[in-house]
C-alpha cells in the first residue's frame, strides 16, 4: 500500500466514522511522515509496509500480554481489532498451495538439498514476495523438504 492509497484509507474511515480503524491510518501516516522528515525524502510502498508490519508486530505483542493478564476484555478486543485492522491494510499473503508451489520452484532454482540451505531458500522467498509470505508456515514447509 503507497502512502495516496493509505489517504483515501483515512479519508474513508472519517465518512464512515470508523475511529478505531482511523486512528490506526492516522498512527501510521504519522510514522510514514516521520521516515519523509528524518530521511528527506518520499516514503516508498516498501516504507508503508514495513511500518504496518512493525505495528502489527508491536500491537500483537501488547494484545499478547493483555490477553495473559486477563483484566481488561474491553482493552483487549480493542487491540484485536487494531491487529485486524493493521493486516488489511497489507496486500494479501502468500500461503496454501501458492506458498508450497514457489517454495518447491526457489528450492529448484537454488539446487538447496540441505537444512544448511534453508536460509538462502527463506531469502529468496522473502526477495520473490516482498517478504508477504507465511514464515512460520514456509519455514516448517521448507525445512520437511530438505534432508
Amino acid at each position: 500500500m503507497n502512502k495516496d492509497e493509505l489517504q483515501q484509507q483515512m479519508v474513508a474511515a472519517m465518512k464512515a466514522k470508523e475511529k478505531t480503524k482511523l486512528s490506526i491510518i492516522r498512527q501510521v501516516m504519522g510514522e510514514v511522515k516521520n521516515i519523509e522528515v528524518n530521511e528527506r525524502r518520499d516514503a516508498t510502498e516498501a516504507d508503508v509496509d514495513s511500518m504496518i508490519k512493525r505495528l502489527i508486530k508491536q500491537t500483537g505483542e501488547t494484545l499478547e500480554m493483555s490477553e495473559k493478564a486477563g483484566t481488561d476484555a474491553e482493552r483487549t478486543e480493542t487491540l484485536a481489532e487494531q491487529v485486524r485492522i493493521l493486516e488489511s491494510l497489507l496486500p494479501e499473503q502468500v500461503s496454501g498451495d501458492a506458498l508450497i508451489a514457489l517454495i518447491e520452484q526457489v528450492i529448484a532454482e537454488t539446487g538447496a538439498a540441505t537444512k544448511r540451505d534453508m536460509g538462502r531458500v527463506m531469502g529468496a522467498l522473502t526477495q520473490a514476495t516482498g517478504g508477504n509470505f507465511d514464515k512460520p508456515a514456509a519455514a516448517r514447509e521448507v525445512g520437511a523438504r530438505l534432508s
